[in-house]
């Protein structure tokens, strides 16, 4: 049977809601006239069964409310101070934040909010608490000293659905340790020293990125490594890639149309990609508004028409997995032994089919990891690209590091990327002023307290089932945790005495891929891909220049470009996220090629 729409299958579930309080109203009525003989007009009983709606609305946020400081009373502690509003549900608050998310720059407004209310504070919406954290004390707890007192949450849970499933990053409880526990051994040192497939995607972007520079045509870096990115994540997942760098690359839009020997409209080997990205945006979409998303997505849902294409790529595979492991379960091949162990050339896809039956969680998990794979290591070497762009002198002693220890030509190896201390700094630099998530939530189990951040001040009362939100780009700038340099650049500060007066002495200030059991399993994984890219970069290219002028799209509206919280005091690009970082319409550069004696 199919299931219904997501709006039809959202006021269905709101039912008990819409029909108690005219409900209450007609009982009451009923029982005036049966037992006292009071027969209200027509007219009155109509007007309150259609006020009952709003009254028993209010009375229930009331309550709601009020619960909720009296348990905090009890406790000694105090709800986190709410941000100020004039309209009902924070609608004008809302209203501001749409606004300001088109011209301003990324969570312009939690930055601001912090400034005024401190680093805990409720940003409460359409009557619903959602409070918002960025100190590393709360977050510690959240992910690590009182892990169990959190979960993704049944809202979360819903919004993702579509895309991730019961995926491991949409899970939780039983079904979250499964799945960490049989993709776990595909991050093994082992296998994330494998440097073969990074070598052979790396060397087809960078040979498509040479060819476009001949022309004299600026080159959209994050469109290249999106797709290498991709092609080596699926290559990795499936045992073969969706081979998207084989499509040709976009052209900015003051290249002459006319001059363009491609059109530009989604090359076949370019359809994967562009519906991956269009499921990404779809999917964040929903967060804005909250529980009510489905309203907005009443007769259909707007991510599972992307998921159409990725479908077609991913589905033959896996039943041809299935296919072939029924046909050697039949024949008795298959063994409990068998299936714990993880041969050298075995990739996750068909791990997965050892221990699932049903494709559908198969294909969750394996979107899951995709995801986590392919777009942080994509937002990480697009701004860490950025970076080289703006700040020659650190381009030039990467550049010589990679040379010293690498050599002009040579493949790096997991030994070299673990001597290039530099690079794995640079990396790291990049990582905390643009971190791949720049938000992130978890919901709260049961009632919790967290300690207040000022002295003297009573503790924060969060109550059961509150949505509590966390930014690490905002953490990782704050200048009380990293000094007065905090919105500075500098690689060093992961080398000097920076290390020990900030980082060692509060670990928890740099949480780039999460902490405690939920911790990123891909976090080696990604450094050796990172690396492994920057590293043919430079061996390929020696110098680096942003031309966000050819492509003016890509370019941050004034209120981004010099926002009192942006990088070196000015941002060239315009970060923007979804489930991930990225730079808005690209990031246009020129490159020169290195030449070597």
């Amino acid at each position: 049977m199919p299931s219904l729409p997501p709006g039809p299958r959202y006021l269905l579930g709101q039912l008990p809601n819409v029909l108690t309080p005219p409900a209450i109203v007609y009982a009451l009525a009923y029982f005036s006239r049966s037992q006292f003989k009071l027969i209200p007009p027509t007219w009155l009983l109509a007007l309150a069964c259609i006020l009952s709606w709003p009254i028993a609305f209010t009375v229930r946020v009331q309550w709601h409310d009020y619960v909720n400081l009296r348990r905090a009373r009890a406790l000694g502690a105090v709800m986190p101070p709410e941000i100020a509003h004039k309209w009902p549900g924070s609608l004008d608050l809302l209203r501001k934040v749409f606004v300001a998310d088109k011209t301003r720059y990324m969570t312009h407004s939690l930055l601001q909010w912090a400034e005024e209310y401190g680093s805990v504070y409720n940003f409460r919406v359409m009557f619903e608490d959602r409070i918002m954290t960025t100190e590393p004390e709360h977050i510690k707890m959240m992910l690590a000293t009182e892990f169990s007192h959190y979960e993704k949450g049944p809202l979360l849970n819903e919004q993702l659905n579509t895309l991730l499933g019961q995926g491991v990053f949409n899970s939780d409880g039983e079904m979250w340790k499964f799945h960490r526990t049989i993709t776990r051994p595909f991050f093994s040192r082992d296998r994330i020293t494998h440097f073969d497939i990074f070598d052979r995607h790396a060397e087809h972007a960078l040979n498509k990125i040479s060819d476009r520079l001949r022309q004299g045509v600026t080159v959209d870096w994050q469109d290249v490594v999106s797709r290498f990115t991709m092609d080596s994540a699926t290559e990795f997942l499936f045992g073969k890639d969706v081979r998207s760098l084989d499509a040709p690359l976009p052209y900015p839009s003051t290249f002459a149309q006319a001059a363009r020997p491609f059109p530009d409209e989604a090359h076949s080997a370019d359809r994967c990609i562009r519906a991956f990205e269009a499921a990404l945006e779809a999917t964040s979409i929903r967060g804005r508004f909250l529980q009510s998303w489905p309203l907005f997505e009443f007769w259909g849902d707007r991510v599972k028409k992307h998921l159409s294409t990725i479908d077609e790529f991913v589905d033959p595979i896996v039943e041809e997995l299935l296919k072939t492991k029924a046909e050697k379960v039949a024949a008795g091949l298959v063994t409990a032994e068998s299936k714990e162990q993880v041969r050298d050339d075995e990739t996750l896809l068909e791990h997965l089919a050892k221990f699932i039956d049903d494709p559908k969680p198969i294909k969750d998990e394996i979107l899951n990891i995709l995801i986590a794979g392919r777009d942080t290591t994509s937002a990480t070497l697009t701004f860490a690209v950025y970076a080289l762009a703006e700040h020659k002198d650190v381009l030039g002693r990467l550049r010589a590091e990679m040379l010293s220890v690498v050599g002009p030509s040579a493949r790096p190896t997991y030994d070299h990327i673990r001597e290039m201390k530099y690079m794995r700094a640079f990396i790291n630099e990049v990582l905390r002023l643009w971190p791949a998530v720049p938000v992130n939530s978890r919901c709260t189990i049961g009632p919790v307290t967290w300690k207040s951040t000022k002295a003297g001040e009573p503790d924060f009362y969060i109550p059961p089932r509150t949505r509590c939100l966390y930014s690490v780009l905002i953490m990782q700038r704050r200048k009380d945790l990293w000094g007065p340099d905090a919105l500075q650049f500098d690689p060093d500060r992961f080398l000097d005495e920076r290390v020990q007066k900030y980082l060692v002495a509060n670990p928890f200030i740099f949480l780039p891929f999460n902490a405690g059991p939920r911790i990123c399993l891909g976090q080696q994984f990604a450094y050796n891909e990172i690396s492994f890219m920057l590293v043919r970069l430079l061996q390929r290219f020696s110098s680096i220049a942003l031309r966000q002028d050819a492509h003016p799209a890509a370019m941050p509206p004034p209120g981004a470009e010099y926002s009192p919280y942006a990088v070196d005091g000015r941002e060239k690009v315009w970060m923007r996220s979804h489930l991930t970082a990225y730079a808005k319409n690209g990031l246009w550069v020129e490159m020169e090629e290195a030449v070597h004696g």
